[in-house]
């Protein structure tokens, strides 16, 4: 029985036939354009006030989840800190597991770190400060509290990254009456049905799936 040889010019020019370069209107005419995004630009909105907007090399990029590629199940930030700055103050809890990594942002070594940062793990008597030193990665299960995260020492650039695996970002927060509130936020980004609104977190477009165009 004769065996069909592999042709491999042709199976270049098959693929050169479903090679795109992603406009929006490519996307519509691809199976699988919904699954390529390009980062958007970001700049930081919420910064407590009197505390410097200049900690983190802006623009920043953020994958923030569904509302970006639909389908997906986690959001994450890259942020590079080049000062000290308390990022998060308050404690609280994800439903789903958060990964953070701490490395160098010297580029290409990013084992070149200088830097003390503190970070909670825990609530009340349980609570644990671990203090960063060295390139890291904490992973926070759900349901476990953490926080505060304190940049205190940033004497080289460090790059940041908080992977949440939920569609959105957000977590849950202890309020003093003893009740608890979920908050979500998908940062300063327009509305994917309208562009001319601002993103509420409102998170219609969480509901839809890559296969459908």
């Amino acid at each position: 029985m004769d065996e069909k040889k592999f042709d491999l010019r042709k199976a270049q020019e098959a693929l050169a036939e479903k090679t795109y370069i992603l406009t929006e209107e490519a996307k519509k005419n691809s199976k699988f354009g919904k699954l390529v995004f390009e980062f958007p630009q970001e700049r930081n909105e919420v910064v407590a006030e009197g505390d410097p907007e200049d900690f983190v090399v802006k623009p920043q990029a953020y994958f923030r989840g569904a509302s970006q590629i639909p389908g997906s199940e986690f959001n994450q930030s890259y942020q590079i800190f080049v000062k000290p700055f308390f990022l998060d103050r308050i404690q609280h809890r994800h439903v789903k597991d958060e990964f953070l990594v701490f490395l160098g942002a010297s580029f290409p070594n990013v084992f070149d770190f200088d830097a003390r940062i503190e970070f909670t793990l825990g609530k009340g008597d349980e609570a644990e400060t671990y203090v960063i030193t060295k390139p890291t990665i904490i992973r926070i299960p759900a349901g476990v509290y953490h926080c505060p995260l304190n940049f205190k020492e940033v004497n080289k650039p460090v790059l940041f990254l908080a992977t949440l695996f939920t569609p959105m970002f957000g977590g849950v927060y202890d309020l003093p009456d003893g009740k608890t509130m979920e908050m979500y936020y998908n940062g300063p980004v327009p509305c994917k049905y309208n562009p001319d609104k601002k993103c509420d977190s409102c998170g219609k477009c969480l509901q839809e799936s890559w296969e459908n165009k």
